[in-house]
């Protein structure tokens, strides 16, 4: 039998926590609903036990960290992630389920931005500049299309699940899900759906300015650690460009005189060409690694399905 579980992590959500429950058993009648309370201060975890959830604590701050225990302690066949501030209808769940259920994809995420409702509800110029940004340049850098990169109504199948490392320990978590899957090459499908703004008395975590940082270095760092050799290449080509700008003239004066008076510019130069140099090897080293790296992963990755195909069949 098909085993669902619905995975919401909290951090003071007794205004909304119990609906978002009910709403789950309510559309998924079979599925374990569990809710990992984060430190909260208020009556969250005793409502959503009251309200039918198994709920468990987590200690280490931040929704990564809880994220990463669910995914190490919950055994399902679908995972269904959803924050517990009831801005995301239950209702949604069997479009994300239905393409994991059937093998078409690895994970679904749920598309606030495709049909404005986020945009209304969320009326916010900054935060939205902080999507786009992030949305444009995981798109440029995988040349892909996705339209919402930082939802977090998500679906996932076991596989994933089992072999995504969570590393992200705050709200940077979305972001680190997104870039892990184009990585890897996951099948990724979104859906569209509705989004509801949060209830009155219920207040948001994210602080826009903080967290959007957090999410850009997030992108520098995935882009560092996943595509080192265009990274590395940036660098070293503006390295360049800098050494041609102070080196150009002593050059000159060089071929005109045949003397070198410009001594600390011609050492500058010479070290900021030699940086550019280094950057270089740095990109084609690292470049060669990460490529090891995937090649390792689909071995292991190969390794899992074989078990996971054993262990059913005993």
């Amino acid at each position: 039998m098909e085993k669902i579980a619905v995975l919401i992590p909290c951090y003071n959500e007794e205004i909304t926590i119990e609906k978002v429950v009910k709403d789950f058993k309510k559309e998924l009648p079979d599925a374990d609903i569990y809710v990992y309370d984060n430190n909260s201060k208020d009556k969250t975890a005793k409502i959503a036990k009251k309200a039918g959830a198994i709920v468990r604590k987590e200690n280490r701050q931040g929704k990564g960290n809880v994220v990463r225990t669910m995914f190490r302690d919950i055994d399902a066949d679908i995972y269904v992630m959803v924050d517990g501030d009831n801005t995301y209808p239950a209702e949604f769940v069997h479009k994300l389920i239905e393409p994991i259920r059937n093998n078409e994809v690895d994970m679904t995420t749920g598309d606030r931005l495709s049909n404005g409702t986020y945009q209304q509800e969320v009326k916010k110029n900054f935060h939205e500049f902080g999507n786009s940004l992030v949305r444009n340049s995981i798109n440029l850098l995988f040349n892909c299309k996705l339209v919402d990169i930082m939802t977090g109504y998500r679906a996932f199948n076991k596989m994933f699940v089992k072999n995504m490392p969570v590393m992200s320990p705050k709200f940077e978590l979305e972001t680190e899900m997104t870039l892990f899957a184009l990585d890897k090459k996951y099948r990724i499908k979104e859906i569209p759906i509705v989004f509801r703004e949060r209830p009155d008395g219920s207040e948001s975590k994210i602080n826009t300015v903080s967290d959007g940082i957090k999410v850009i270095k997030t992108i520098i760092k995935m882009f560092r650690d996943h595509k080192p050799l265009r990274f590395f290449s940036i660098i070293a080509f503006i390295l360049l460009i800098i050494g041609l700008v102070v080196g150009i003239p002593v050059i000159v004066e060089f071929y005109k005189t045949g003397y070198i008076t410009k001594m600390p510019s011609a050492i500058l130069a010479t070290g900021i060409v030699t940086l550019a140099v280094i950057a270089l090897q740095c990109g084609l080293i690292l470049h060669t690694i990460v490529k090891q790296h995937r090649e390792n992963y689909e071995l292991n990755l190969l390794r899992y399905k074989q078990l996971e195909e054993l262990k059913n069949k005993n």
